[in-house]
């Protein structure tokens, strides 16, 4: 929740341990009423962003979910670099069954090219510590 400190007794001490556990404004009394309502807008914003940021990641794990075991193993090395023939060899398919495992993980995920994939793995690790490829 986003909050914005009102005090009418503040000091820099006061006001740094405020913004270092999230305040996103610390306001000392007497403050005009722009300076409060622009604080609070800004408050919205941020909270905004964060909750869209959420839904965003919670949308991508579900797609994540919804893919099959070797779907995983297949993209965890395309992610990697690795070329359809290469993939094959690993995990003894052969190259067209690599070609349709990446394709539907491709279309669950909608991912439009590799690029695409690679971030959304990178994002999904990195925003919510889900490693999607143990499983």
């Amino acid at each position: 929740m986003p909050i914005v400190l009102i005090t009418a007794y503040g000091d820099i001490p006061m006001a740094v341990r405020a913004m270092k556990v999230g305040a996103i404004d610390f306001l000392t009394k007497p403050f005009c009423s722009r300076d409060l309502l622009d604080a609070v807008f800004a408050a919205l914003e941020q909270d905004r962003a964060r909750r869209e940021t959420q839904q965003s990641l919670s949308t991508l794990r579900e797609q994540f979910e919804s893919l099959s075991a070797r779907e995983r193993q297949v993209i965890a090395r395309v992610a990697a670099g690795r070329l359809n023939k290469q993939i094959a060899a690993e995990l003894r398919l052969s190259e067209v069954t690599v070609k349709v495992h990446r394709a539907h993980a491709m279309r669950k995920l909608r991912a439009r090219t590799v690029a695409d994939l690679v971030r959304m793995i990178a994002h999904c690790e990195t925003r919510a510590n889900f490693k999607w490829s143990r499983r």
